[in-house]
């Protein structure tokens, strides 16, 4: 089973950030070190970013089926814009469930 910690670890890891000790995420939400561009927004920018980036691949999906009814693209170049889309849906998804489950888990905790 995935738990937070390993998916953190996993999300730095692919940000090119480290895990340290329990005071130390770096890369992670602007916490401790470096972290580019995510520091200054924190996770809410990088939530809007995700889903500005799955809606731009959905857009470009669309843009590419209607072009291959025009016959203007290729059918290889529709199924990667396609499962492009979908891969990156699955991903908001999956993070979507994990912050109400996080949310649920929080709420379920004694004062």
């Amino acid at each position: 089973m995935i738990t937070a910690l390993s998916a953190a670890k996993a999300y730095a890891a692919t940000q090119g950030g480290s895990l340290g000790g329990l005071g130390g995420i770096g890369g992670i939400g602007g916490l401790g070190g470096d972290a580019g561009p995510a520091a200054a927004g924190g996770f809410g920018d990088v939530l809007k970013s995700v889903m500005g980036d799955a809606m731009n691949a959905s857009k470009k999906a669309e843009g590419m089926m209607a072009a291959q009814v025009q016959g203007k693209a290729e059918l290889i170049d529709v199924v990667t814009a396609i499962s492009s889309a979908e891969s990156s849906l699955e991903t908001v998804m999956a993070v979507r469930d994990q912050v109400i489950s996080a949310y649920q888990e929080i709420m379920r905790m004694p004062i």
